[in-house]
């Protein structure tokens, strides 16, 4: 069951970073299509601002889960790698003490954002500039909760199997620091 589980959600965490990496290309072109027609027509793209304010949410939380997946978030860990080789046991508890804090707290920001994006698609709620851009709030809200979601199910993972659970050498991103 386990690792079934572990490949679904691995999977799921590679998928929303293709997502959030395909997002990157639409905001490379949409920020040239901008330089371009500012620069040749003198006719900028009005909604540029309000595309890149919705594509770099976007991006990070879309890509979030594939960074707890890889074991690459960023944090001081200098602490449990001293206590590698002294106290492993207390390291590993270390471990998974950080990871159910880091899993409780993904919960309570899909909890948190959950009513948020129910309101926003239910009401047609919009975002940027009457008359000159306006997008939908939900898919950035939706992104969020389910990004939210994703990592807080990884964070548990990591807490039932260990934090050596990161992905195996051939799977991509597969090689977790020496030190877990």
């Amino acid at each position: 069951m386990w690792p079934v589980l572990r490949r679904a959600l691995h999977g799921a965490a590679m998928g929303a970073n293709a997502i959030g990496t395909l997002m990157v290309l639409v905001l490379v072109l949409v920020i040239t299509f901008d330089v371009i027609a500012r620069s040749v027509f003198n006719a900028p793209f009005l909604g540029a601002v309000e595309v890149v304010q919705f594509s770099l949410v976007f991006i990070v939380f879309a890509q979030l889960p594939d960074v707890v997946r890889a074991g690459r978030l960023t944090r001081s860990d200098g602490l449990l790698i001293l206590l590698g080789g002294r106290a492993p046991r207390l390291q590993r508890c270390l471990h998974r003490c950080i990871d159910t804090l880091a899993g409780a707290l993904m919960a309570v920001i899909a909890i948190a954002i959950w009513p948020e994006f129910i309101a926003a698609y239910q009401a047609d709620d919009y975002f940027g500039t009457p008359g000159i851009f306006t997008a939908p709030w939900w898919p950035l809200k939706g992104v969020i909760f389910v990004s939210a979601c994703l990592c807080a199910a990884l964070f548990a993972l990591r807490v039932v199997l260990g934090p050596d659970m990161a992905p195996t050498p051939g799977e991509p991103g597969g090689q977790e620091s020496e030190h877990r």
